[in-house]
């Protein structure tokens, strides 16, 4: 398990509808977006807030691995 926070707020509905088969978004039942990474096999748990829970994972650099790629698709739904 790691934990991170990437400083900026997040379009959580833009990135569910852009990775739909990657993503659960039910703000109802839950605040974050569930984000099943299939390389790195890493499940991430991404607030509106910036704040990412990352589980799953075997050893450290597959933290480090599903991070760094998941890093640049947040950029793009970073909240002005």
């Amino acid at each position: 398990v790691g934990s991170c926070d990437v400083k900026f707020p997040i379009r959580l509905e833009g990135l569910a509808y852009s990775h739909g088969q990657f993503s659960s978004y039910e703000p109802e039942l839950f605040p974050g977006l569930i984000y099943r990474m299939i390389k790195p096999k890493v499940v991430l748990l991404i607030f509106v807030s910036g704040k990412i829970v990352l589980t799953g994972a075997k050893v450290r650099e597959e933290i480090y691995t599903a991070f760094n790629t998941i890093y640049t698709v947040l950029c793009e739904f970073r909240k002005p």
